[in-house]
């Protein structure tokens, strides 16, 4: 997927609860960080052109994130 550089201004809670975050599922915190924008404008009603398939991959993200919770629940 292609990537673009862009600069962020964000609240420390928030920039601390991505990097936790990114960190557990063990990817990037742009990596985490592009998911979660993505899932949130789909879950916003953003709907993208078919060809981005935006929509596509927010619900995979959305499919890892329930399988990471359920692992997280059945560890503890």
């Amino acid at each position: 997927m292609a990537t673009r550089k862009v600069t962020l201004s964000l609240d420390t809670a928030a920039i601390e609860y991505a990097e936790r975050a990114a960190k557990a599922h063990g990817i990037s915190l742009s990596a985490w960080l592009s998911r979660a924008a993505r899932r949130e404008a789909v879950r916003t009603g953003y709907r993208a052109p078919a060809r981005v398939g935006a929509e596509r991959l927010a619900a995979a993200d959305e499919a890892e994130l329930a399988a990471a919770e359920k692992d997280l629940r059945a560890e503890g």
